[in-house]
């Protein structure tokens, strides 16, 4: 992924240390510390911080892809881990307040151990009872040609890696639980067909509406939200003591997902778009009905019987993705609404 534009003194200080060898970067990576902490202190609200987004966002990339002209060395570089550190903190704090009040009046038996069918349902029930604004009714009925543009650009932060960020728990699980991941990822990428991988299916829908399918494209264009989103996955995934967050996490992101993809892919067909657009969400139809069965009761449900202690952790993984994403849903839907670009920058008319 090319380096992104800066967005404040945080993301201003990392790109101008990353610019260099770790070995030879000391005066930068000095500068980047103060400037990250004083910053962070300051933030009013770290969920919509621009700076702070972008560049936890930039220092996870360094697991995955990488940036563009940077050595991989940086990847483990003790004093940018720390770094990371003074924002994944009050980042995980913020993250936990809102997912305390997602939770809303959820109520877990105490002292029994929790099968995972009962997990499941605890599950399933969350699911159900999320009542956040319906971005896939607005694509389905109203959205238009642009607004189904930016829709896609917000989704390509994560889409175009899809799957990723929940592959870093398939080492840190056991038995029923690492089988049942390991399923689904297996879905995820294409059954070792590459063009079949979901991150294929979505660059495809992606050129069929004139946009730039490579990946972190529109990183710049994309707010601080959105950013969050991914980041909160990263966080999960790239953290081994909240694996029981990512199976959470994933456990609704499947479960919440079947419908509003059936949504997504009537908004597209409106539009004229035929099955090789809408094939991405038409897929995730199916396949998500599948998978929020075995995310469910074998992943999440199966860890928390191999480890009871983690059910906190997987309700934790849960109920933040609710909340992150109801956050998502309000920014698109104030913006749309009022007839306005939901985008830091409008994308290029359709081609």
């Amino acid at each position: 992924m090319r380096i992104p534009d800066t967005r404040g003194p945080i993301s201003s200080a990392l790109f101008a240390a990353l610019a260099k060898a770790p070995a030879t970067a000391k005066a930068e990576l000095d500068r980047l510390h103060r400037v990250a902490a004083e910053h962070v202190a300051a933030s009013g609200d770290i969920m919509t911080d621009e700076d702070i987004q972008l560049s936890l966002f930039c220092l996870y990339e360094l697991h995955y892809s990488g940036l563009d002209g940077v050595t991989d060395s940086w990847e483990w570089e003790p004093d940018l881990i720390r770094v990371r550190r003074l924002i994944e903190e009050p980042f995980e704090d913020a993250l936990r307040a809102a997912a305390h009040q997602a939770a809303g009046d959820i109520e877990i038996p105490a002292g029994i151990a929790m099968t995972s069918e009962a997990v499941a349902d605890i599950l399933f029930g969350l699911a159900a009872a999320d009542t956040g604004p319906s971005v896939s009714r607005f694509v389905a009925r109203k959205a238009s040609l642009q607004q189904l543009k930016e829709f896609l650009v917000h989704k390509s932060v994560y889409q175009l890696k899809e799957a990723d960020p929940h592959t870093w728990a398939i080492p840190r699980l056991q038995g029923r639980a690492k089988a049942a991941l390991v399923e689904i990822q297996a879905d995820e990428y294409g059954g070792g067909r590459p063009e079949r991988m979901h991150s294929a299916l979505f660059a495809r829908t992606m050129r069929g509406l004139g946009l730039d399918d490579s990946y972190g494209a529109y990183v710049d264009t994309v707010p601080a939200i959105s950013l969050a989103s991914v980041n909160l996955m990263s966080l999960c995934g790239l953290n081994r003591r909240l694996r029981g967050a990512i199976a959470g996490h994933l456990a609704i992101y499947e479960m919440t997902s079947s419908q509003p993809n059936r949504f997504y892919g009537n908004g597209f067909r409106r539009h004229g778009f035929a099955a090789e657009i809408t094939h991405y969400f038409d897929e995730h139809v199916e396949a998500d009905a599948v998978h929020e069965q075995i995310a469910g009761r074998d992943l999440a449900g199966g860890l928390v019987e191999a480890e009871p202690k983690l059910l906190a952790d997987v309700l934790f993984g849960a109920t933040a993705v609710m909340a992150i994403d109801s956050l998502v849903s309000a920014h698109l839907m104030a913006y749309w609404e009022a007839g306005e670009t939901s985008l830091r920058a409008a994308v290029p008319a359709a081609a």
